[in-house]
Formats: C-alpha cells, structure tokens, sequence
C-alpha cells in the first residue's frame, strides 16, 4: 500500500502565532520539531495499517531556505521517505505510480474562517476566497484536487476543529479527521497537548486506512471553473496576460479549463 502524506505547520498542536511557522524567527525553532512529530504519528499509523511505501511532503512555506523544508531529518520516522523544498503542489511521482491514499496533516481553515487558527489561502494578503465551480476551497482543497486528479483519495485530515469541518464539508463524512486544537480566535487556541495530539494522530492514520474507499477521490466537475476574490485592486497584476484566465472586474480573477488540472495550471501558473 502506497501512502502519500501531505503536510503543513499552522495545523499543528501549540501553533497559533505567525512567529512560530516562519524560518528564522526564535519559536521556529521549537514548533518545526512539534510538526515534525505530527507526521512521525502519521507514518507510525500508516505503518500499522500496512503501508509498504509512505511519502512525506513538506508544503509549508516557511520563507527563504526553510520553504517546504521546515522538517527536522534526524527526527523523522525511518519507515518513511520525504520530499523537501519541491514546488507546492507539484510533486506527483507517487501519485503518478498509482498512490492507495493520501493522509493530511497539520492542515489549517481557509481564509475567512471565523475560528480558524492562522486561517488563509495560500497568502495571507493576495487571496481572500478561492472557488472551484462556486464552492469554497482552501488549501486542502487543492491538494484534495491534486491527489484527485490522480485518483487518490484523502482519507484523513488533521489540524483545529474548523479545518475537520471543512474538510468534512468538501470530502464528505467518510473522511477521518483528528482535530489538535479548537481555534478561539486566528490567533489563539485550546490545544490538545503534543503527546496525546500525536497519539489521536496515530490512531486516526491508523483506523483511516483500514477502508481506502471510505472516500471518493476529490474531482471538481468538468469543465471547471476556478475563481479568486481579491482583497485589492493592485493584486490583480500578477494575473494579467495569463493564458485562459480572464480578470472581469478589479477584485476578481477566473480560469476556465477542460479539467480541475488545466484551469489550476493556468491561474496558479506554475514554473519549475
């Protein structure tokens, strides 16, 4: 059994404040660690349900050289092997060999969610909605197209109380998800501690991949059509000229392609 494991920092238990998911900064340091262990709970999961081969991707763009590689190596699980510093999104060789399921962690709400603890999509200043034929997304809407796209389903989602329920929401109830924290504000939180965060971790990997069609493979409706909100008028510029993608009015963009893929690939622009 294949298991690709997608991963992000604001998802995890104890981080509530931008300081503590930015390379460089003194919490940094100490919270890369907790997100480390959140996987390693994870693959321990995974491991036990049987999973032969297990990929870890480090989507978390913490700035500079820390950018998806936040990761601490001499700390991860050896069942597993992980992919650091490679385009957000973009790395597809599992799912290209046929990946059983995909396993979330650490994911945070969208932008906009009341209680969603660092809640974005994206930038936290040039998106404010995402839509994907008139539903609202957010990150782990587009990692649910991608591993969708492929055919893989999502079978666990981690991260605060508001992140579970939108990923219930767009998933489905099949999906596990093990809420760490309920978010109070964008900035605060109740925490479950690490170690027993970790452990309800484990166990949801654990029970999740006991049935990999519990879910559906997440694939937005063809053809699709994909829609940004901006928050002002000057962001619009970085949209412009881009094949297939139209801006209607100063704070909008939109893509129209065949498929979830073409018109992603032509509003996310993506270069190597």
């Amino acid at each position: 059994m294949r298991v690709l494991i997608m991963t992000d920092m604001e998802g995890v238990s104890g981080i509530v404040v931008w300081e503590q998911v930015e390379g460089g900064k003194p919490l940094y340091e100490e919270c890369r660690r907790l997100y480390t262990e959140e996987i390693n709970a994870a693959v321990r999961g995974a491991k036990a349900a049987g999973a032969t081969e297990i990929v870890v991707v480090d989507c978390h763009g913490a700035g500079g050289g820390w950018t998806f590689n936040s990761l601490v190596p001499e700390l991860l699980d050896p069942a597993c092997e992980w992919v650091n510093h490679h385009p957000w999104g973009r790395y597809t060789e599992l799912l290209e060999k046929g990946c059983d399921a995909a396993l979330f962690v650490g994911m945070h709400a969208r932008a906009g969610t009341p209680d969603g603890v660092l809640c974005h999509t994206i930038s936290s200043t040039t998106w404010r909605n995402l839509y994907f034929n008139d539903f609202p997304v957010g990150e782990t809407g587009i990692n649910a197209a991608v591993c969708g796209h492929y055919n893989c389903p999502v079978l666990l989602v981690t991260g605060d109380e508001a992140t579970c329920r939108e990923a219930k929401e767009l998933l489905g109830e099949g999906v596990t998800t093990v809420a760490v924290k309920k978010g109070l504000s964008r900035f605060s939180a109740r925490n479950i501690p690490p170690v027993r965060a970790r452990q309800m971790i484990e166990d949801g990997a654990r029970e999740a991949l006991k049935n990999l069609k519990a879910v559906k493979p997440y694939k937005p409706k063809s053809p699709c059509t994909i829609t940004i909100d901006l928050p002002t008028v000057d962001r619009a510029g970085e949209f412009r000229g881009r094949h297939g993608v139209t801006i209607p009015d100063p704070l909008k963009v939109v893509s129209k392609g065949k498929n979830w893929m073409e018109a992603w690939n032509q509003i996310w622009h993506w270069r190597v």
